[in-house]
Order: C-alpha cells, then sequence, then structure tokens
C-alpha cells in the first residue's frame, strides 16, 4: 500500500480497481483543515487522463504490474504479436492499445511490455528507430537556404519531415516520441 507521501511521477497505483499511472502530483495546504493531494492520473488500460483529488494520509494499493522485454515479431490482422526474449512466450496485442506505437515496429524491434493480471496493457518503444524511406518529395533545386524539411512516408507508413537530402530507399533515424528525424541510419 503506498500513502500520499509516497506519491510521485511514474508511481503505478490501483485506484477503483484500475491501474493508474501518476502523470503529475502537487501537495496543496489551505488555510483551514488538513491537506490535500491534488493528482494527475493515466488509465493504463484505456490511457485517458483524470483529475484526482486525495486526502493527506489517504492509501491506495499498489498495481500489479508486471514489465518484460519483449521482440516484435509480425502484425496478422488486428494484432500485434510480441514474443518475450527470456522465456520465448507469446504475446497478442490487439491493434486498438498500440495505435501510435504500430507506427514504429518493424521486425526485431525490441521494446518493453506491462502486463496487468497477465493481459498486455502498454507497450514502450525505444528512444529512436531506424526506418526506410518509402517515399518522399522530390528535392526542389534552389531551396536549400535554411533547415527545410520535405514530407516523407517511411516502410511502416509513419508520415514525418526529413532533410531534403534524403531520397527514397535511405535510412534514418526517428525519434519515437517527438516523431522527429535524428539522422541517417
Amino acid at each position: 500500500m503506498y500513502t500520499t507521501s509516497d506519491f510521485r511521477k511514474g508511481l503505478r497505483i490501483l485506484f477503483q480497481e484500475t491501474p493508474y499511472e501518476i502523470i503529475d502530483f502537487e501537495h496543496h495546504k489551505p488555510g483551514k483543515g488538513a491537506s490535500i493531494v491534488r493528482t494527475r492520473l493515466k488509465n493504463l488500460i484505456t490511457g485517458t487522463l483524470i483529475d484526482q483529488t486525495f486526502r493527506s494520509g489517504d492509501k491506495v494499493d499498489r498495481a500489479d504490474i508486471e514489465e518484460i522485454d519483449v521482440q516484435y515479431l509480425y502484425q496478422d490482422q488486428k494484432l500485434y504479436f510480441f514474443i518475450n526474449t527470456l522465456t520465448c512466450e507469446q504475446y497478442e496485442v490487439p491493434e486498438k492499445l498500440i495505435q501510435q506505437e504500430a507506427l514504429f515496429l518493424i521486425d526485431g524491434l525490441e521494446c518493453i511490455l506491462f502486463l496487468y493480471k497477465g493481459i498486455p496493457i502498454y507497450l514502450v518503444l525505444p528512444k529512436n528507430v531506424v526506418l526506410e524511406v518509402q517515399q518522399c518529395d522530390p528535392a526542389v533545386r534552389g531551396d536549400t537556404v535554411g533547415n527545410v524539411m520535405k514530407n516523407a512516408v517511411m516502410n511502416t507508413g509513419l508520415k514525418c519531415q526529413i532533410p531534403l537530402f534524403i531520397n527514397q530507399g535511405d535510412k534514418v533515424k526517428i525519434d519515437t516520441k517527438t516523431i522527429e528525424y535524428l539522422g541517417r541510419g
């Protein structure tokens, strides 16, 4: 069990029988009465955010969430398959759970999968991924003043901005959080 004095960003708690992660919190001492803790919680199953206020000293349960290292295998219809790198156990993750993350998945990509009661709930990608440029706008001669970027589509379907000198078939490193070009792959 955790008390409000244990709260910190990233702490995973069980609130109303659902696992949440504390995104932000603030201790507040009003003029009268006990202090309160205002929190912003992220539902780890649905991804929704809620604001919740706790009284100082309130207790919440610890969320029993397991983190495992997995490797991406393949996609079959609306399911993505991953394998535990230690036990070789396979996990199928529905597309609705990892819609944004799916745009970065390439064969053999190592990720971290979070399980709640044995069910996948959350996928963490590495900080950057090397993808191949499948389609991009041609560079315009003379349009090289400053940091000029052009639209591109990667081999996974991800759309992003890349520099003019990158061509179709080149491999580039993309930041998985900001979807920004980091360099050649």
